[in-house]
């Protein structure tokens, strides 16, 4: 498996997770706070979170199929990007456990 399979699941986990927290924040705005603007700032950040959590489901996917994960663990990882702040916990998790398991990792020097 190859690192950049891992650095374009990071980003959008990122991204996902940034645009639910301010989906979140926004919607409390709209209708909790009744706040003028919210509503087209809202459905903004809607569209925008939809669709890339469409592109993080796909990456998401592939970097589970590509670390040959099990179907828990897929599902976890594809539904961490509807939960606020789920993407940012599952994101370090995986990051961690796949950090030594590249192809592209440059080699130890060998002394002599």
């Amino acid at each position: 498996m190859k690192r950049s399979v891992l650095t374009r699941y990071r980003v959008l986990a990122y991204v996902t997770g940034v645009l639910l927290v301010l989906l979140c924040l926004s919607m409390i705005a709209k209708y909790g706070l009744d706040v003028d603007g919210a509503a087209t700032f809202t459905r903004v950040v809607a569209i925008a979170h939809g669709w890339l959590y469409v592109v993080y489901l796909v990456l998401a996917f592939d970097l589970g199929s590509k670390a040959k994960w099990p179907v828990g663990k897929q599902l976890w990882v594809l539904l961490a990007g509807t939960i606020p702040t789920a993407a940012f916990i599952v994101e370090r998790k995986i990051s961690r456990e796949l950090e030594g398991t590249f192809s592209d990792a440059t080699p130890e020097p060998v002394k002599a």
